[in-house]
C-alpha cells in the first residue's frame, strides 16, 4: 500500500471519514457504505450485499464473524436453487458456473471492517491478527493511517497464515511444505503421486540437472531431489511464489541442491529433465491465486511447450503435468493439446494418469460434477521428435 493507494468514504452520524481501501483482487472501493452493527439481521445484510451496499461493521468482532457466516449460507442456499436447463453444454456451464461464484465472492465480500495501521482491528473481542497481516501484506507503514479491508479477505489470510504456519502433509516427501499467502497450495495430491511414479529419463545419470517451471511451493523440486536429482533450478515469476519456495527450500536444508530463480518460464541453459504443471483451465483468472489454474488462452501451457525442445538436452524428457478437465468443459480439445505437442517438435514418449481424489470430484449437486466426475490428471513424457 502507498500514499497513492485508493480511499474508501462513508458518512457516519452525518459526518464524512475516509481510509485507505486494502484489495487483494484488485478490487475498487465500494460506491455505497453504510456503518452498521449487531442490530441488522442477516436477511437485511444479505439484501443489502446483493444490491452492491457494502457495511462498515462498528460493533463486536465476533458477531462480525458470525453474520459473515450466515450469508455464505443465504449464499450456498441461493446456488444450491439455482435451476439449470439441462440442454446447456458444459462449456456454458462452466461460464455460469464462473458467473455465480463471482456473484457470491462479490456480495459476501460487502461486510467490511477497520483495522489499524499497525494491523490491529479496533474492534471489540476482535482477536490479535497483526502476523497473519504481516505474513500477508508486509511491515506496517504507520504513516500511511487506518484501512478498511472485507472481513471475508481478512479471514483467508488467517487461514492461509495457519497453512503456513502447520504446513500441509505431503505423502510423497513424508513431511510438509509451506504455502505463503496467495501461493497456490498442493492440497490436490495426486499429481505428486505421477511425478513420485514417472521412470526418470537414462540421461540424467550422466547430468543430473532439472528444471522446474512455475515452482510455487517448490514440492516439484523437493520430489525430484528426493527422487536422486542432484540438482534442480526452480523457476517463478512471482515474488510470493519465490519466497515461498527459498522458504521451504530452506526448511528442508536443500539450498545447495535447489536453486530458486526468477524468470518467466525456463531458466538460461539445458536440463536433462523439465517439469511444468501449469494451470489447466484456459480461462481468465478472478483473483492472483487463481492464476495457478486459470490461464487465458492456455498462454502458459503453449510457451512451455514451444520453448521446451530448445532447453532439453539430448535424450532429456519434458514432463508436463496437466488436468484434462478443460476437455471435459469444452474449452480444450485433447486434439488441439496434441497440435500444440506436435508443432512444437515434440512426440509423446509415455503418459501416466491418475483420477482426482478431490471432493468436488464425489459432489452431484456440483453443477460441473459430470466433467470433474470424469477429470484425469496426466503426466506426460515428452521428447524432442526425432532424436
Amino acid at each position: 500500500m502507498t500514499d497513492d493507494s485508493p480511499r474508501i468514504t462513508w458518512l457516519a452520524a452525518g459526518q464524512a471519514f475516509s481510509a485507505n481501501w486494502r484489495s487483494a483482487t484488485g478490487a475498487p472501493p465500494p460506491g455505497r457504505v453504510i456503518v452498521v452493527d449487531d442490530t441488522i439481521t442477516a436477511d437485511r445484510a444479505w439484501h443489502l450485499a446483493c444490491e452492491g451496499t457494502a457495511m462498515l461493521w462498528h460493533a463486536d468482532f465476533q458477531n462480525a464473524r458470525q453474520l459473515l457466516a450466515a450469508m455464505t449460507r443465504r449464499a450456498d442456499r441461493k446456488l444450491r436453487k439455482a435451476k439449470v436447463a439441462p440442454q446447456r453444454t458444459p462449456q456454458e456451464l462452466f461460464h455460469l458456473h464462473r458467473q455465480s461464484q463471482a456473484q457470491r465472492a462479490r456480495a459476501l465480500a460487502m461486510l467490511l471492517v477497520p483495522i489499524n495501521a499497525d494491523y490491529r482491528v479496533p474492534l471489540h473481542r476482535a482477536p490479535d491478527l497483526s502476523a497473519a497481516c504481516r505474513a500477508a501484506w508486509g511491515l506496517p507503514d504507520l504513516s500511511l493511517g487506518p484501512s478498511v479491508v472485507s472481513l471475508r479477505e481478512l479471514l483467508g489470510l488467517v487461514g492461509a497464515h495457519e497453512w503456513r504456519k502447520n504446513g500441509v502433509d505431503i505423502p510423497a516427501l513424508d513431511a510438509t511444505v509451506h504455502p505463503h499467502y496467495g501461493v497456490f497450495s498442493p492440497l490436490r495430491g495426486e499429481y505428486l503421486d505421477l511425478v513420485e511414479d514417472a521412470p526418470l529419463p537414462p540421461v540424467l545419470s550422466t547430468h543430473s540437472l532439472a528444471f522446474d517451471i512455475g515452482t510455487g511451493t517448490a514440492v516439484l523440486a523437493l520430489l525430484l531431489v528426493q527422487r536422486g536429482v542432484s540438482h534442480v533450478i526452480a523457476t517463478d515469476n512471482d515474488e510470493r511464489a519465490l519466497a515461498c519456495a527459498r522458504d521451504n527450500v530452506a526448511r528442508f536444508g536443500l539450498a545447495e541442491r535447489i536453486a530458486v530463480r526468477a524468470a518467466d518460464l525456463f531458466p538460461e541453459g539445458r536440463a536433462a529433465l523439465i517439469v511444468c504443471n501449469p494451470p489447466w483451465v484456459p480461462a481468465r483468472a478472478s483473483t492472483p491465486i487463481e492464476r495457478a489454474v486459470y490461464d487465458p488462452e492456455s498462454q502458459m501451457l503453449r510457451a512451455f511447450l514451444s520453448g521446451l525442445a530448445a532447453h532439453l538436452l539430448p535424450g532429456g524428457e519434458g514432463w508436463l503435468i496437466l488436468s484434462d478437465l478443460a476437455e471435459h468443459l469444452g474449452l480444450r480439445t485433447r486434439a488441439e493439446l496434441a497440435a500444440l505437442i506436435a508443432d512444437a517438435g515434440l512426440t509423446v514418449l509415455g503418459r501416466l494418469d491418475v483420477r482426482p481424489r478431490h471432493g468436488k470430484a464425489l459432489d452431484r449437486s456440483d453443477s460441473l460434477y459430470a466433467a470433474r466426475s470424469a477429470e484425469v490428471t496426466s503426466l506426460w513424457r515428452l521428447g524432442v521428435a526425432g532424436s
